[in-house]
């Protein structure tokens, strides 16, 4: 019986130590401590412009680095570089004359001269800008080993490819479009009927 009891405690006590062993024991891991200094507002302004429509475009490079008169197995990158973003167009009403609104209440008219649409910067999304396949030379795969790519230049390609293809579309005319339907709704509303004309 005595020995029952102290084969017991022992167990007893084995497991209190395994249970404290592993509380002291430290686990090795990593943490993340975000030390930034929060966002400060540097500037305030106004808008005066109408965004009237938005494209959504992708693309994808093919990108060749040739080192002439050495083997592309030797030397050599082709990187092909898959990437999206959106592109805005909008009218500006800041620039408008004095003269560009005339209001005529006997019939009740509103003429308005009315700015073009203007394209926007390509603004690209980081989540759907990836490499998607690269080939590399024996240099190059060694070189990637201690240093990374340069991005920087994918991404400026395909701000350029992006907005080219913005340019040429009738995003523009879309634009141009659905500023018109929103001042007459908005004119209309007022009991008078818009007619536009092309600023100067």
């Amino acid at each position: 019986m005595k020995w029952r009891i102290g084969a017991a405690a022992v167990a007893v006590v084995g497991i209190v130590v395994l249970v404290g062993a592993l509380v002291v024991v430290p686990r090795f891991g990593t943490d993340t401590i975000d030390r930034s200094q929060p966002a400060l507002l540097q500037s305030l302004r106004d808008l005066s412009q109408y965004h009237a429509a938005a494209g959504d475009f992708q693309v994808v490079l093919d990108i060749e680095k040739d080192v002439r008169h050495v083997p592309a197995a030797l030397a050599g990158r082709r990187t092909l570089f898959v990437a999206a973003g959106t592109v805005n167009a909008y009218v500006d009403f800041s620039g408008l004359a004095e003269d560009a609104l005339e209001v005529d209440a006997e019939k009740k008219t509103v003429e308005l001269a009315l700015p073009g649409a203007t394209l926007d910067k390509p603004n690209l999304v980081q989540e759907r800008c990836y490499v998607f396949a690269e080939e590399r030379g024996l240099f190059d795969r060694l070189a990637s080993l201690v240093e990374t790519q340069d991005q920087q230049p994918f991404y400026v390609a395909a701000e350029q490819k992006i907005g080219d293809a913005a340019r040429e579309s009738d995003l523009t005319g879309r634009a141009d479009e659905n500023t018109r339907t929103m001042l007459t709704g908005m004119f209309t509303a007022l009991g008078y009927q818009p007619v536009f004309s092309d600023a100067a």
